[in-house]
């Protein structure tokens, strides 16, 4: 479903509660307990943990910390088509594997883990990933950094923009997942990005509203 135009994105302004894991909708009832955060195991062996700070951001797409060994049995209950990897460091063989294994497409940008106050953003790199997330085909979806915070926050924070959540909505989805390490550059790369020149493209998903 398209999105429709608004004249004054404040307006639509709503209070949008993002919790800290959403479940996707096909897993199982002991799945969907598992991925949750509850430790149940399948068959009496195999756990599913999800990665460190993983959420659903919308249908198909999720966010999550940088996902190891111990993730990868959760990960396959998603039935990913592409990870986008938001760091410059090569993937590590056993996560390439895992990706072989499941048919899964890697898109790496390699934005460097800036601390503040030295802090350049490449807009252009965040433009590039979005066009990744935007194309359906790639879906489902799982955009990560190292800890989920602060470069998959801002790749998150633009999306929202793009789908005309207020500032207010996305500072709070921001620092939801950032917490104390919230960083003041980080929102202001956000309030400042500009979507204008990517509105031709389509989004096929819906806002979440609540």
């Amino acid at each position: 479903m398209k999105l429709e135009n608004s004249h004054d994105t404040d307006d639509m302004c709503k209070t949008i509660e993002v919790a800290s894991v959403v479940v996707v909708d096909h897993l199982s009832p002991a799945k969907a307990l598992v991925a949750a955060g509850d430790e149940l195991d399948r068959d009496g062996e195999e756990l599913f943990t999800p990665p460190l700070n993983f959420a659903m951001v919308e249908n198909g797409i999720f966010r999550s910390g940088f996902p190891d060994t111990a993730n990868f049995a959760f990960l396959q209950t998603l039935g990913l088509r592409s990870i986008i990897y938001l760091c410059p460091e090569p993937y590590p063989e056993a996560n390439n594997e895992f990706l072989k294994s499941n048919g899964i497409k890697l898109f790496q940008f390699g934005i460097e883990g800036y601390k503040e106050p030295f802090v350049n953003i490449p807009e252009d790199t965040i433009r590039e990933a979005l066009k990744v997330v935007l194309d359906v085909r790639n879906h489902p979806l799982l955009i990560h950094c190292k800890r989920g915070k602060h470069r998959t926050g801002c790749v998150v924070g633009c999306l929202r923009k793009l789908q005309k959540w207020c500032l207010s909505s996305i500072f709070d989805e921001y620092q939801r997942f950032a917490a104390a390490k919230a960083r003041v550059s980080d929102q202001r790369f956000m309030e400042l990005f500009d979507v204008s020149s990517m509105k031709h493209l389509p989004i096929s998903f819906s806002c979440s509203k609540r």
